[in-house]
């Protein structure tokens, strides 16, 4: 098909999303020092973020 990639559509990564209430991990913002709440369980070594924070920091996507 032309004009046709793997970009578009439906992105289902790694099953359905409504599979119950998710796992928050209590954690401390790198940046602010503000205690706050995340869906996954960080990983050691990487900081990690509160909601007001995480955008300072994201990159950019082109």
């Amino acid at each position: 098909m032309f004009g046709s990639n793997n970009f578009g559509g439906s992105r289902n990564f790694g099953g359905p999303r409504d599979s119950g209430p998710r796992e928050m991990t209590k954690v401390t913002c790198s940046d602010c020092g503000k205690e706050c709440e995340v869906p996954f369980k960080p990983t050691e070594g990487r900081p990690v973020y509160c909601r007001d924070c995480l955008p300072k920091h994201r990159k950019p996507r082109f």
